[in-house]
């Protein structure tokens, strides 16, 4: 009996040694799926409703410099009136409008000249790639900062491009590139391109070169079996490639300000110049709030077309 009692409560104790484990398993389990949304609540969530209540209030002289949510008698004190005046005010109409155009171009110009990088790359052989990834690497082990100061040398009227071009003689005085939108265009293209290629180098990495030989073997020219092969299979890439150059370069501050010069009006400027130099932070915090929205919605229309695709697949 008492050899039986024995295994009976060995057994009894290593039941509850498992439920113990499992009950930590399941724990961290739910530690590991709270830590990013706690993140996301710390560095994003909070940090954007601090922005959007500032964006509420009115600028005084003060330390900080806006009015309280609530007055003395434990009122709201709330008021929409920056936001009235961004949509009544045609600056900064202009300024979003300009923002967003540039961003698509820098978009736009970053994967006409990523994709057949990446192209080339991917149908590398494998030393070649592993050289041709670390040029593309590169740049970033130099400062973001330095390297738009290298264009500011190379496209100013005394720079590198205008006396190459006096030296053999295709132009007779220096042309205005600095202080222009070719110069801000140039700097955020050529910061950004990387963001683009990579995501497209991966995509078309994993591709499988024999589809398109069998589209060519089954009479495919090679622009169809560009279109019907390589093209879907890259858009994820592609996509990806977009948003991480249209986000920033929406944004963008030092190589509009240094390049496109002080009088450039873009919403990375605006946003600085209302914090820092006007402080007029409710009129600041209001533009950074319809900044975000309009990064927000690219994003937003990319998850629902990556869903409508998962539904077709399925």
């Amino acid at each position: 009996m008492a050899i039986v009692a024995s295994a009976k409560l060995s057994r009894a104790n290593g039941l509850v040694q498992k439920i113990a484990i499992n009950r930590n398993k399941e724990t961290w389990r739910r530690i590991a799926v709270a830590a990013p949304y706690l993140w996301l609540f710390v560095f994003f969530l909070a940090p954007f409703a601090i922005i959007f209540k500032i964006s509420l209030a009115d600028p005084i002289i003060a330390q900080p410099p806006f009015t309280p949510s609530f007055d003395e008698a434990g009122r709201l004190t709330t008021t929409f009136s920056n936001y009235s005046f961004l949509l009544t005010d045609k600056l900064y109409a202009i300024t979003y409008l300009r923002s967003v155009l540039m961003a698509l171009a820098t978009t736009l110009l970053c994967l006409l000249l990523g994709f057949p990088m990446a192209y080339g790359i991917a149908r590398s052989n494998s030393s070649t790639r592993a050289v041709l990834l670390m040029l593309i690497v590169l740049p970033f082990w130099i400062s973001f900062l330095l390297r738009v100061y290298a264009w500011m040398g190379l496209l100013n009227n005394n720079g590198v491009i205008n006396n190459l071009l006096l030296w053999i003689g295709v132009i007779e005085q220096p042309i205005p590139m600095m202080y222009t939108d070719f110069a801000t265009s140039i700097g955020l293209m050529y910061s950004y391109l990387p963001f683009m290629i990579l995501p497209l180098y991966a995509s078309l990495e994993r591709m499988d070169m024999d589809l398109i030989e069998a589209a060519q073997d089954l009479g495919a020219s090679r622009t169809k079996a560009f279109w019907d092969i390589t093209w879907p299979l890259a858009r994820p890439g592609v996509i990806a490639g977009c948003l991480l150059v249209f986000i920033p370069a929406m944004g963008e501050y030092v190589i509009p300000y240094l390049l496109g010069g002080p009088e450039s009006l873009f919403i990375g400027r605006v946003l600085f110049d209302e914090f820092f130099i006007n402080r007029d932070w409710p009129l600041a915090s209001a533009v950074a709030i319809i900044l975000l929205v309009l990064l927000v919605f690219p994003i937003v229309l990319l998850q629902r077309y990556q869903a409508r695709n998962q539904e077709a697949g399925s």
